[in-house]
């Protein structure tokens, strides 16, 4: 069995024991309500008007909130029954050697979203400064230091961060800030004239949907990084799903607010520039500011984490610690060096791989292998999940479909590329997932057919 011994200080992609699942329902919905508060959700929430009017950007919120994090909690409970990160378990539908190329995929994207994550928070504190003290830009610094913090987070791990660091400050202190945005957005405008106002209609309604699943989502490529140290399927399903879900649907709401009663307007160069300008405008909303500035940080230790959770599926003999602290070196040059525009286009694209990819798991556990995997074969260089060579080349090929057919609906906006498919009103989130699902479905099951006859 491969498994961590109880003193271990590094799971590395072993199974969790029993003995060292340590995340209730609580703690799970803690970490991932934690995980859904930040700058950049109220800035998806802000591209959804005026395109969409408040009402409907309401309805999307909601509805795609609700598709979301469902399939969200399902990636959860692979991982709190099988005790293995996400990147593990994809060598059961697509090879030992075929979960490579998700995990090459993921480990750019996670980089990324770090990157993302310490420029906002350098970003942010700029803002802050200048405005509370008039001081000059300091942005090197910021970055340096929001660096060191993720790092010091991410070594700590999920349990140690979540029970520590998360329940006893953090998720207090940002529930009572959200609270107060909220309170003073109410106060200071008028919303039932907002919501009378209707939309310009730039957006169709499922693409507004579409940019709300694709939140939780993005995060499923590590959501079994954590989930593996749940108490039961149960508590990762309720905490992970819930617990993304709150804030998610909160702060999509407040930023689509803020755009229409605050006239916040995007700016290309400086995309959370206008947002942190419209909190700060609030009642005491440097404040506000300051308690969110702190819980960003938490968005950045599960990219760092993650990453060096996934590069060990590559290279397993690697440590976790060094990883952590190697790619926070190469997010510190990323985040001096690089600007945040040229990152986004390139972002959303990869994570369009990850809704049919997590449509093949879901078929692959749940509907051909009976919500059971045998673990420890999991680990070997041959047996069930070898294939050919290590690549389960249907599985791949299912794969590469679903991503076809998200395309084919999505389009490329980003890059100029329209919809192939205009007549699809659901938009590309749940055709991709299902057509991964289905397709894999029963091509396994033809497949299990053949071998049995």
């Amino acid at each position: 069995m491969v498994a961590i011994s109880q003193g271990a200080p590094e799971p590395g992609i072993a199974p969790i024991p029993l003995e060292r699942r340590q995340l209730g329902t609580w703690d799970g919905f803690v970490l991932w309500a934690d995980l859904g508060i930040s700058f950049l959700v109220m800035v998806v929430g802000m591209l959804l008007v005026p395109g969409l009017g408040l009402g409907q950007a309401l309805q999307a919120i909601l509805i795609g909130a609700v598709i979301g994090n469902i399939l969200l909690g399902l990636g959860a409970i692979v991982g709190a029954d099988t005790g293995v990160p996400t990147m593990v378990l994809l060598r059961a539908p697509l090879g030992v050697r075929g979960s490579y190329l998700p995990t090459v995929i993921n480990v750019v994207q996670l980089v990324g979203w770090a990157v993302f994550e310490v420029i906002v928070m350098a970003q942010a504190t700029d803002a802050l400064l200048a405005r509370l003290f008039g001081l000059r830009s300091a942005y090197s610094l910021w970055v340096l230091v929001y660096t060191v913090l993720t790092a010091a987070l991410a070594l700590g791990g999920p349990v140690k961060v979540t029970k520590q660091f998360l329940e006893k400050f953090v998720i207090w202190a940002v529930l009572a800030t959200t609270i107060w945005i909220t309170v003073s957005l109410l106060l200071s405008y008028d919303v039932q004239a907002l919501l009378a106002k209707p939309g310009t209609g730039e957006l169709p309604f499922w693409t507004g949907v579409d940019l709300v699943v694709a939140l939780p989502i993005s995060w499923f490529p590590l959501v079994a990084d954590y989930s593996r140290f749940s108490r039961s399927r149960g508590a990762a399903f309720w905490g992970t799903a819930g617990g993304y879900f709150v804030p998610q649907v909160w702060f999509y709401a407040i930023g689509a607010m803020l755009v229409l009663a605050a006239g916040v307007a995007s700016d290309p160069d400086a995309p959370i520039a206008p947002l942190l300008a419209a909190i700060a405008g609030l009642t005491a909303g440097w404040v506000a500011l300051l308690v969110l500035l702190v819980d960003e940080a938490d968005e950045g230790f599960a990219n760092v984490y993650s990453t060096a959770v996934s590069i060990q599926n590559l290279l397993p003999r690697l440590s976790q610690r060094d990883l952590v602290l190697g790619i926070s070196a190469v997010v510190l040059a990323l985040a001096w060096l690089v600007p945040l525009t040229q990152y986004e286009s390139f972002l959303l694209l990869i994570g369009s791989a990850f809704v049919p990819l997590l449509g093949v798991l879901v078929a692959d556990y749940f509907l051909l292998h009976g919500s059971r995997y045998d673990v420890d074969v999991l680990y070997e260089t041959s047996g069930a999940y070898w294939y050919t060579g290590g690549i389960n080349w249907l599985g791949i090929g299912v794969w590469i479909i679903g991503v076809v057919v998200y395309l084919a609906i999505s389009g490329l906006p980003s890059f100029g590329v329209d919809s192939l498919l205009p007549w699809v009103e659901v938009g590309a989130s749940l055709p991709s997932f299902a057509v991964a699902l289905v397709l894999h479905a029963a091509i396994g099951r033809l497949a299990n057919g053949l071998v049995r006859s």
